[in-house]
This record gives C-alpha cells, sequence and structure tokens, in this order.
C-alpha cells in the first residue's frame, strides 16, 4: 500500500479523497531533523511552507517518488536535485491565490485607516486616549483613485489588481517574464455572468517603485538571498508609501524596513511573512505603522479544502501512471 506523510497537515477532504483511492495517509508531525530517518517509511510526503525536503533528504531517501507542496512558492524544496533524482514534484499553485490577495487587502485597509494602531492602543488606554486616537486615525487615507504596484504578476498578483481595480486603483505591475495579461473580473452582484475584461500591460521594475503608493511582493525567495528591497531601492520610492509582504520572508530587508519607517520615507507595511520564523525582530513587531500577521497568505478554510483536494488529486494521479 501506497504511503503518504502529510507533514504539514492536509485538509480532511483531500485526505479521504486519498484514504478513498487506497493509500494510507499519515498527518503526524514529524521534526525537521528526524525527517531523513522518517521518511525512509514513505512513498511520498506532502508539505507546505513549515517542512524542508533538501538535499540531504534526497539523498538519504531514494525511496521517495514524490514530494507536494500544498501552495505556490517551493522555495522550501530542492526542485531540481529532485527531479534528477527521479523525484515528481508537485505544488497547488490556483489554490491559495484568491486568499493571500485578500490577506494583501486585509493589510492595506488596516494601514490606510489607521486600524493597526487603534487595535493596539484601545483596549490598555481607550478612554484616556480616545480623544487623541480619533485624531490621528481621522489621517486616514481612501484607496480610491491610489496607485497599486504588484511586484511579480503570477497567479496571485492578479488576483490583487482584479481586487484593486474593483477598488477604483489604479495598477502597475512589474514582472520580467510577464508582459500582458487579460483579466476577467467576475462581478455577481451584477447578476450571473456578469464580467469585465480587463488588459494589463506590465511596466519596468523603476516605475512600479517609483510611481506606487503601496507595492504588493508576490515573487519566490530562497533563504541566504540578498533582499530585494534594500533602503536604495525605498530611497527611490514615493515618500509615505506603503509595502506589503505576504510572499517570503527576506524579499524585504527588515533592517531597513525599520529605518525607513521610523524616517517616513515608508509610512505603513504590512507583514505576514519574515526573515525568521518565528520572528525575531521585536522593534518590526512592536512597530505602530506595521500590520502584522503569523504567515497565513493561503490558510482559510476555503484555500486548504483546495489545496487539499488539489493535492490528493495529483498524488493519485502520479501513482496511478
Amino acid at each position: 500500500m501506497t504511503k503518504i506523510l502529510a507533514n504539514d497537515g492536509i485538509d480532511s477532504n483531500g485526505k479521504k479523497i486519498l484514504e478513498a483511492a487506497g493509500f494510507t495517509v499519515v498527518t503526524e508531525k514529524v521534526a525537521q531533523e528526524n525527517l531523513a530517518t522518517e521518511l525512509k517509511n514513505y512513498d511520498g510526503v506532502l508539505v507546505r511552507s513549515a517542512s524542508k525536503i533538501r538535499k540531504d533528504i534526497i539523498d538519504a531517501c531514494p525511496n521517495l517518488k514524490l514530494i507536494g507542496r500544498g501552495g505556490v512558492g517551493m522555495d522550501n524544496i530542492d526542485v531540481e536535485y529532485a527531479k534528477h533524482a527521479g523525484i515528481k514534484v508537485v505544488n497547488t499553485p490556483a489554490s491559495s491565490s484568491i486568499s493571500v490577495a485578500e490577506l494583501v487587502f486585509a493589510h492595506i485597509f488596516s494601514g490606510a485607516r489607521l486600524i493597526q494602531i487603534t487595535n493596539r492602543v484601545m483596549p490598555e488606554k481607550g478612554n484616556a486616549e480616545f480623544g487623541n486616537l480619533k485624531k490621528i486615525a481621522s489621517e486616514g487615507i481612501e484607496l480610491k483613485g491610489k496607485t497599486m504596484g504588484v511586484y511579480g504578476f503570477g497567479r496571485i498578483g492578479q488576483e490583487v489588481a482584479k481586487i484593486a481595480i474593483g477598488l477604483g486603483m489604479k495598477v502597475l505591475a512589474f514582472d520580467p517574464f510577464v508582459e500582458v495579461v487579460d483579466l476577467s473580473l467576475d462581478l455577481p452582484a451584477l447578476g450571473q455572468n456578469s464580467r469585465i475584461k480587463v488588459s494589463i500591460n506590465t511596466v519596468s521594475e523603476e516605475s512600479v517603485i517609483a510611481h506606487s503608493d503601496f507595492i504588493t511582493f508576490h515573487v519566490p525567495f530562497n533563504e541566504g538571498d540578498k533582499a530585494i528591497i534594500d533602503t536604495a531601492k525605498m530611497a527611490k520610492m514615493k515618500r509615505g508609501v506603503a509595502l506589503i509582504n505576504c510572499s517570503r520572508g527576506g524579499v524585504i530587508s527588515e533592517k531597513d524596513l525599520l529605518e525607513n519607517l521610523n524616517s517616513g520615507q515608508v509610512a505603513f507595511a504590512g507583514l505576514d511573512v519574515f526573515e525568521k520564523e518565528p520572528p525575531v525582530n521585536m522593534d518590526i513587531l512592536k512597530h505602530s505603522h506595521v500590520s502584522l500577521s503569523p504567515h497565513i497568505g493561503g490558510s482559510t478554510k476555503e484555500a486548504q479544502n483546495r489545496i487539499g483536494i488539489e493535492l490528493a488529486e495529483k498524488v493519485i494521479e502520479f501513482f496511478k501512471k
């Protein structure tokens, strides 16, 4: 019987589909340091972002036939090395796009209306600071008419663009691998099959950096790489720009971000991912102009369900062949 370790969990529907197809699915977490030993007992492993499947594990487990990643990015897997070792690598690129895009705007709305400040202060000093907080929060801004910069225009970036367009924002998108994208915006409030088509031509990295009021990042990033966004690039942005990272920790230098938040060059940041996880930079975590979430971009009930089902279908398809 084919045995699969879902080391970072799998939605119950995905597990049921696999078990109905005759697979044994184990969801008990194996610590990273024990994976190389324990995976010798499995034909396949499914991970999210927590578990890492590197060269050492691949070398130690010649029995592995498949590595599945629930989500988009596969920077926690040595993909090419696995393929050269004859191991199939799959992911679920479409399943979590909507959830990540909506989280981007959860952070943007929080920063635009300074809710992260009022949420921190009101529970402790609500009565004493109510009038002062009202003044502070009255400095918030509307999104309509502002420019949304999308750095990385794959599936998630495109979902961000759809929401931005619906809010009346201008979209500037950068992606070195994409020139033009035709988007379909479904508008169910207008009735069944109501749809608007929009074509977006990507622009240069310089244009997104220089002309955006908000910039959201959706790019791959490997541990140890140099930060894509540092002080030099922040200096070229509009003063008061907002930066959102629901992509990969390390894309934005946390040290440089802190300096630019303190100087006011960056007005606000929304962070779902961090250079180290759990995060250790307390100055970032405590900063009043930073909205925080604990790496939950694709972790909605709907996305988890879609991811589990898509992973199960790909596992079954591979082993049947």
